[in-house]
C-alpha cells in the first residue's frame, strides 16, 4: 500500500516536471523553435485547429521559423493567427509560406522574461507541494484505518518529504538553466 502511495508521488512529479519543460519551451528565449508556436489556434474552414495541424513549422535558420500550409487557402488565416497571437512576432507572407524572423531580446524583455520564467516555476513548486500533501493525505488515512503501523507512516512520510524535494530541486534546475538561456546574448 505505501509502495503504491509512493510510486504515484513519483509520476505525478515526473509528470509536472515533463509538463514544466513544455511550458519553458513556450517562452520565446531569441532562438527560432518550432514550439514557440504551440497553442496558435487557426481559424481553419470555421473551426479553430492547432496550427501544426495545418501546416509544417520548420526552422531553418537560428532567428527564422517558416510556416508551410497544407492548404494554400489557408495562409491569411495563419498569418492572423500568428499576428493576434501574444507573442509579439510580425509574420511575413509570401502566398506560399510565413515566414517568422524572431527578434533579438532587449535587456528589459529578457528580465520580463525571467520574472515570467520564475513565475512559472513557482506555480509548479506549489504543484509538486499538493502532490505531497495528497500523498501524505492518503498515507494518513491509511494510519487510520490500521493498514499500516505508526513507524511505516513516520518512514513513508519522510521518503514523501525526500520525492517532493527532489521534484523541487528538479525544478530550480530547470529555472536555473532557463534563466541562462534566455539572458544569454
Amino acid at each position: 500500500m505505501i509502495e503504491e502511495v509512493l510510486e504515484q508521488l513519483k509520476a505525478e512529479i515526473d509528470d509536472s516536471a515533463a509538463s514544466l519543460l513544455k511550458e519553458y519551451s513556450r517562452v520565446r528565449t531569441g532562438r527560432a523553435s518550432p514550439s514557440l508556436l504551440d497553442g496558435i489556434l487557426v481559424d481553419y474552414y470555421g473551426a479553430k485547429t492547432p496550427l501544426n495541424q495545418v501546416a509544417t513549422v520548420n526552422c531553418p535558420e537560428p532567428r527564422l521559423i517558416v510556416v508551410t500550409p497544407f492548404d494554400k487557402n489557408a495562409i491569411g488565416n495563419i498569418d492572423k493567427a500568428i499576428t493576434a497571437s501574444d507573442l509579439g512576432l510580425n509574420p511575413i507572407n509570401d502566398g506560399k509560406l510565413v515566414r517568422i524572423p524572431i527578434p533579438e531580446l532587449t535587456e528589459e524583455r529578457r528580465k520580463e522574461l525571467v520574472r515570467l520564467v520564475k513565475k512559472i516555476s513557482e506555480d509548479f513548486r506549489v504543484s509538486m507541494r499538493s502532490h505531497r500533501r495528497d500523498a501524505n493525505e492518503m498515507l494518513k488515512e491509511l494510519l487510520k484505518s490500521k493498514e499500516i503501523a505508526e513507524d511505516d507512516h513516520r518512514h513513508a512520510h519522510d521518503k514523501v518529504q525526500a520525492l517532493t524535494d527532489e521534484g523541487i530541486k528538479r525544478v530550480d534546475t530547470s529555472l536555473k538553466a532557463k534563466e541562462e538561456e534566455i539572458m544569454a546574448v
